[in-house]
C-alpha cells in the first residue's frame, strides 16, 4: 500500500472551462505563437501565445496570459511583476480582473504577496518556501537534527533513461538524463538517500561539484541558473526496507524500516522536469504534512 501526495494545485487549462458569455477574441491564440516575449502594445495578450478555453472566465485569461510571461521569463523568481493597475491597462480589463487572477497564482504559490511592496515571483530561495516539498522534519525531542542539511553528492552523471522514466519526463528518443545520487546528513547523521533523475538537455553543464557546494537549496540553483522552476510535486509514499547497499550509506541495521518517497516535480503548464526517490530515516524525524 502506497500514500500519494500532491504538492501545490493543478492549473490544467483544460480543467478552467466555465460558462462565461464574454471572451474578448484577442485572447484566443494557441501557444505555437512565434512571440517570445511580452510587449504591452501586442494586441493585449495576443504576444503572449496564452491558450485558454472558448468560454473561460476573463480572470482566467487573465490568469493564462500572466502564466505564460512567467513561463517564458519575462518576469524571474524573486522578481516583481507589474502593479494591478499597470496588468489592467496592459491587457484592458479591470483591477479587479487582475487581482482575482493574481490570487489564485499567489494561492498556488507561484506569486508572493508582499504588504507595502508589491508582488514576487516566487522562488525556492525564499526561507519560508525553501523547502516546501521536503516534508521531513526532525522530532521535537530531537533539536539537534534540525535542518540546514549537508550534501554529499556521491555521482553526477549523463546516462539513457529507462523507459518509465523517458515516459515519465516525456523525452523524446536518445534524449539523455542526468542521474544524480546523494545523501543528506543532518548534524553529521545520514537521514536521506536520494536519487535525481533530470532532463539533461534542460540542465546542461550541470556538475557534482556544483551540487555539492552550491549554498541554498538545490531549487534554488535550478531556477536562477538554468531557468528551471519547479512549481509543484505529486509523491507516492510507502514503506520499506534497506538493502545492504543503503544500510551502508544511511549507516542503520538491516532491520530498519524506512519511507520511501518517489516524486515527479513539474514545472510551468505541468511539464516534468525531475523525477526523485529518496529513502528517509524516521527513527529521529517523521514526515509532516498539514491539510487544509
Amino acid at each position: 500500500m502506497s500514500y500519494k501526495r500532491h504538492v501545490n494545485a493543478d492549473y490544467n487549462q483544460a480543467s478552467l472551462i466555465s460558462k462565461h458569455p464574454f471572451v474578448p477574441l484577442h485572447f484566443m491564440q494557441d501557444r505555437t505563437s512565434s512571440s517570445a516575449s511580452l510587449e504591452p502594445n501586442e494586441a493585449q495578450g495576443v504576444a503572449l501565445g496564452a491558450k485558454v478555453p472558448l468560454f473561460s472566465p476573463l480572470y482566467q485569461q487573465i490568469k493564462s496570459l500572466l502564466l505564460t510571461g512567467l513561463e517564458r521569463g519575462e518576469w524571474r523568481p524573486g522578481e516583481m511583476i507589474p502593479s494591478e493597475m499597470e496588468l489592467a491597462q496592459r491587457f484592458q480589463v479591470s483591477q479587479g480582473t487582475v487581482r482575482k487572477a493574481i490570487d489564485e497564482l499567489s494561492q498556488e504559490n507561484l506569486l508572493v504577496r508582499k504588504q507595502g511592496k508589491g508582488t514576487y515571483v516566487a522562488t525556492h530561495s525564499e526561507h519560508g518556501v525553501q523547502y516546501r516539498f521536503l516534508k521531513l522534519v526532525a522530532n521535537p525531542e530531537k533539536p539537534q537534527y534540525i535542518g540546514p542539511a549537508k550534501r554529499e553528492i556521491l555521482w553526477c552523471k549523463l546516462a539513457l533513461p529507462t523507459p518509465s522514466d523517458s515516459e515519465a519526463l516525456q523525452l523524446k528518443p536518445g534524449s539523455m538524463v542526468w542521474h544524480i545520487r546523494r545523501v543528506l546528513s543532518f548534524a553529521s547523521l545520514p537521514v536521506i538517500l536520494e536519487d535525481l533523475c533530470l532532463p539533461g538537455a534542460a540542465f546542461e553543464g550541470l556538475s557534482a561539484q556544483e551540487l555539492q557546494f552550491h549554498q541554498g537549496p538545490t531549487y534554488a540553483l535550478f531556477e536562477t541558473k538554468y531557468g528551471v522552476r519547479m512549481v509543484r510535486a505529486q509523491e507516492q509514499i510507502r514503506a520499506t526496507m534497506p538493502t545492504q547497499e543503503v544500510c551502508e550509506l544511511l549507516n542503520i541495521d538491516s532491520n530498519m524500516p524506512l519511507l520511501s518517497v518517489e516524486r515527479t516535480s513539474f514545472t510551468y503548464q505541468d511539464v516534468p522536469m525531475e523525477i526523485r526517490r529518496a529513502l528517509y530515516r524516521t527513527d529521529h524525524h517523521h514526515y509532516k504534512n498539514e491539510l487544509n
